[in-house]
């Protein structure tokens, strides 16, 4: 079977994916620098499919350590790209390292796939590229905005670049599939969402609230245009989300894309706020959360959800997991991880 590289495997998204990659039966090369992932993540991989993948800790960022793992593995046939930093606060506060490691990174590989007699590439992009948008839900023709954030800028410009360098190397194939907010955990509950430090996602931040870790959560405005009046966006659970990420890769790698660069939205078309979202896992875990509204945060959008019928159709794909099953999966692998 065809040898794939994740990049940023053992992250959340990045590790999920593995195990639905080697579910279908590809070989698996992993690249991780462990700077928000652990080393632990390849057991639980281990665990749920029977198989160790393999894995290098590099930094991308090392120019000379992209090259010669490309070198020892000349026999790639696709990457899917996930390595990135993610926190939307914290790319305000620190923008250059934010563009030196999303779009640095991104054309050290691209530059070692130009090399290959074919490769197919998934890039991990955003709803973010949309901003606010002026309809909802949101289609993939949508206009993208100017970012609200140094992390969404970072996502729009690595698209570009993968759109350019598609248009001037035939053997390149590409998809950027646009995500919309994932959460959850695997249901055998040994992996799962683990930020270092302080959460800077709801859902991790809900669970370690309700389990002591965190003293209460804070919900970031309630004066938004919205029903309750907090944020709205599309939560799709991170397997549904996986599995998304296999079948894009099938795609290009059996030549059905329909041009060398395509997008998709991946969400579940439904757009919930965040008291939603804190009533569903009041519901789930019978636990009363600790929770108290503050002001807004800077760089959020007032609501986003998507419009999935070009993934549902060209993909094949569509969600079977709900909001409740992500949070019940997301509270177990909670309690595993603290118990």
């Amino acid at each position: 079977m065809d040898k794939i590289l994740v990049t940023g495997g053992l992250g959340f998204i990045g590790s999920h994916t593995v195990v639905e990659l080697q579910n279908e039966g590809y070989e698996v090369v992993i690249i991780d620098d462990l700077s928000n992932s652990s080393e632990k993540v390849l057991d639980g991989i281990t665990t749920i499919t029977g198989k160790t993948p393999l894995f290098e800790k590099l930094d991308l960022k090392d120019k000379g350590g992209v090259e010669a793992f490309f070198a020892k593995h000349n026999d790639i046939k696709g990457v899917i790209h996930f390595a990135a930093s993610k926190a939307v606060g914290e790319s305000v506060q620190e923008p250059l390292l934010y563009y030196e490691n999303n779009i640095g990174t991104l054309v050290y590989i691209l530059k070692e796939l130009k090399k290959l007699p074919s490769a197919a590439f998934i890039f991990s992009s955003s709803c973010t590229v949309y901003g606010q948008a002026d309809e909802l839900p949101i289609t993939e023709n949508a206009p993208v905005k100017q970012a609200e954030s140094p992390y969404g800028n970072t996502k729009q410009i690595g698209e570009e670049i993968i759109k350019d360098t598609c248009r001037v190397v035939p053997n390149l194939k590409a998809i950027a599939l646009r995500y919309f907010n994932p959460v959850g955990a695997h249901e055998t509950a040994e992996i799962g969402e683990l930020p270092i430090g302080v959460p800077q996602n709801l859902v991790p931040f809900i669970t370690q609230t309700a389990i002591g870790l965190r003293e209460e959560l804070s919900v970031f405005g309630d004066d938004y245009p919205t029903p309750d009046g907090t944020c709205i966006r599309d939560y799709i659970h991170v397997v549904d989300l996986a599995k998304a990420h296999v079948v894009a890769l099938g795609r290009l790698l059996q030549g059905k894309n329909k041009s060398n660069f395509e997008t998709f939205n991946l969400g579940t078309g439904t757009g919930s706020s965040v008291l939603e979202v804190v009533k569903s896992f009041e519901k789930v875990s019978d636990e009363k959360l600790n929770y108290k509204i503050v002001g807004r945060r800077e760089g959020d959008i007032i609501s986003a959800y998507a419009d999935t019928n070009k993934a549902n159709d060209e993909l094949g794909w569509k969600t079977t997991l709900t909001l409740d099953d992500a949070m019940r999966s997301a509270w177990k692998w909670e309690q595993k991880v603290r118990g």
